[in-house]
Formats: C-alpha cells, structure tokens, sequence
C-alpha cells in the first residue's frame, strides 16, 4: 500500500464511515502512520461529514480512535 498523506488519510475515513465503517480500522492505522510521518499531533475531523454528528458520536469516535493511538479533535464550524 502506497503512504498516504494525512489529508489523504482523512478522505480515507470519512469514506469509510459512510460505508458503513468498512475497513475503519485499516484506514485509522494510515492515518496513524501519516500523522507519525508528518509530525502532527492530533487528527482533525469536520463533524458536520459525520454520520453521527452529536455529542454522543463525536465521543465515541473520540474513544475508538484513542484506542487505536490516534488522537482526534474536532474543527470548528
């Protein structure tokens, strides 16, 4: 699999999630390498491209993602 960039990456997911989270976790571990590569600290989603855009869905994403070593925040609108 080629790198990916972290904006890429973030496409990867966003695509993931309206797919009914297909290959979430393979999409998080490029980003996770991305982020690594880049030196960024954190991953920054736009929540209104969330399926669950409540503050239910953006803590579960938050913990999910934590999990997997990838820290999230969230843009503002």
């Amino acid at each position: 699999m080629s790198e990916l960039n972290v904006a890429e990456a973030t496409e990867s997911i966003y695509a993931s999630l309206r797919a009914d989270n297909a290959d979430i976790d393979a999409h998080i571990a490029a980003l996770k390498a991305a982020l690594t590569r880049e030196g960024i600290k954190q991953a920054v989603f736009d929540p209104s491209r969330l399926a669950q855009n409540n503050r239910s869905g953006r803590k579960l994403m938050q913990a999910y993602f934590r999990q997997r070593g990838v820290s999230v925040r969230f843009s503002d609108q």
